[in-house]
């Protein structure tokens, strides 16, 4: 097989690696940002930390294998993404830092004002990933101000953070925040018992009719503002991938009205994977278009590592995916029970 093959490869690995990520975290995140909402006490709120603690930092493994991938197959484009959104990057990962500490200090002090503290820093430290993810790929998806001078190795960014919180970067970041808010609280509603479980399901029944009126607006502000639909025009059997996207939210309503909040939870999980499907697959082969010039766009073909380090990269990944796929597996089963208040009661080491 020659380099293009392999690039492409890896171009569908790294979308799946994003999508993964969003699905796992984005219930954490979510979670996270609702905790004053769903929580009435201090209990409650131990109870949703427990929920997610025993596995928010191994769902960061796939932020961070997709950072790897960037950087391992596509060294220029990592090297123009933390230039060009290096200061939203860079939030992203102090707010990332400071959600772990918070999870794990806030139970240090019997004091109020302590854990109230600690609460605000889950609740901006979730919330600030959520918009700021959704923002950086709302900017990739329209375009970020850059020239490069291949030849030269030359590049060029004329574009300030002020610039990325443009309006199709903004609507991206709502939707990417109410999906995760959605997400997070059916994982609250499938996770925990009692009223804390009915709010969450009440929560994510109230939430979905707001994701719906954003995603049906960024849907067609996508049409002017990207050429994300390019693709779909050219090859209408794509089409298949948003319309999963679309009958997975509607398909959440459905099993969330019903009270069948597995269900939903899956539908949730789904939804998640092809947004970010639909979006990678518009993208191709870009991976970070220039809004001024499309002769200076990333693409996989002009950003690539060698044909020999992308395939020493599909050999160890054929044995390490999997191997990671498993033990994901493994831990989602072990700590599936419901975690109630008297679980936390019970045990004084718990968050």
């Amino acid at each position: 097989m020659d380099v293009s093959v392999f690039q492409v490869i890896w171009f569908v690995l790294w979308g799946v690696l994003w999508a993964v990520y969003f699905m796992l975290d984005g219930f954490v995140l979510g979670t996270g940002f609702l905790a004053g909402f769903l929580a009435k006490n201090d209990i409650e709120k131990r109870v949703l930390i427990n929920a997610v603690g025993p596995v928010w930092d191994g769902n960061e493994v796939w932020l961070i294998t997709a950072g790897g991938v960037t950087f391992a197959a596509f060294p220029t484009t990592y090297a123009l993404m933390f230039s060009n959104l290096y200061s939203a990057l860079l939030l992203i990962l102090f707010s990332l830092i400071v959600r772990g500490v918070s999870f794990e200090f806030r139970g240090k002090l019997e004091s109020t004002a302590w854990k109230k503290a600690w609460d605000t820093a889950i609740c901006v430290s979730s919330f600030l990933p959520a918009l700021l993810f959704g923002v950086a790929f709302g900017n990739i998806f329209k375009g970020i101000p850059m020239r490069n001078d291949f030849a030269a190795v030359n590049f060029a960014y004329d574009g300030t953070l002020i610039g990325l919180l443009n309006p199709y970067g903004l609507v991206t970041g709502a939707l990417f925040v109410l999906l995760f808010a959605v997400h997070g609280s059916l994982y609250a509603a499938i996770k925990t018992t009692g009223d804390l479980s009915k709010r969450g399901a009440a929560l994510a029944n109230m939430l979905w009719l707001p994701l719906l009126v954003v995603a049906v607006f960024f849907l067609g502000y996508t049409y002017p503002a990207t050429r994300l639909y390019d693709n779909f025009f050219k090859a209408p059997l794509l089409l298949v991938i948003p319309v999963i996207a679309v009958a997975s939210l509607l398909l959440v309503k459905v099993f969330a009205a019903k009270g069948e909040c597995y269900k939903a939870f899956t539908f949730s999980c789904l939804t998640i994977v092809f947004v970010v499907f639909t979006g990678v697959t518009g993208l191709f082969p870009n991976l970070i278009p220039s809004s001024i010039n499309p002769a200076s766009n990333l693409t996989i073909y002009n950003s690539s590592s060698s044909l020999l380090t992308l395939k020493i990269m599909t050999v160890v990944a054929l044995i390490c995916v999997p191997a990671v796929i498993a033990y994901k597996i493994w831990v989602y089963r072990i700590f599936r029970a419901r975690v109630s208040n008297e679980d936390v009661l019970r045990n004084p080491e718990a968050y």
